[in-house]
């Protein structure tokens, strides 16, 4: 029975420190919020990367988030970065899907490795070109 619970202690220890981990990876460098609406029109906060390419901010996203789904639900969103919440439209920019990932890998360093550990290669993600619209 000592070793059922070894056992059992091992396995939360590993789960506890892959979510640390994740956290760690996912939260030291800039981290913006992006505002959607879901379907009931209640706001959706999710915080995500985001790195500047050719003078726009970029997201990155796979179609199966929520987060993507609900933007792509929206003519207009809005994003609050360094503190300040802005209105923009967005579009997606597939032709910059080598730039954004390679910005990415080089602002957010070793967390890039550890998510795209977790979710995949990003190759097939859209890359959401913010548009401002509030001046």
């Amino acid at each position: 029975m000592k070793i059922v619970f070894w056992i059992i202690g091992i396995l939360i220890g590993i789960a506890l420190g892959i979510g640390i981990l994740q956290y760690v990876a996912s939260e030291r460098i800039e981290v913006v919020e992006l505002h959607t609406l879901d379907a009931s029109n209640q706001e959706q906060t999710t915080r995500l990367w985001i790195v500047d390419h050719d003078g726009l901010p970029y997201l990155r996203g796979d179609d199966g988030s929520g987060w993507v789904q609900r933007l792509k639900a929206s003519e207009q969103i809005e994003l609050t970065r360094s503190g300040a919440r802005h209105a923009y439209t967005w579009e997606v920019r597939p032709a910059n899907t080598a730039a954004v990932n390679q910005l990415m890998r080089h602002k957010y360093t070793w967390g890039d490795q550890v998510i795209t550990a977790f979710v995949g290669d990003r190759s097939e993600s859209n890359m959401i070109a913010l548009l401002r619209i509030d001046g």
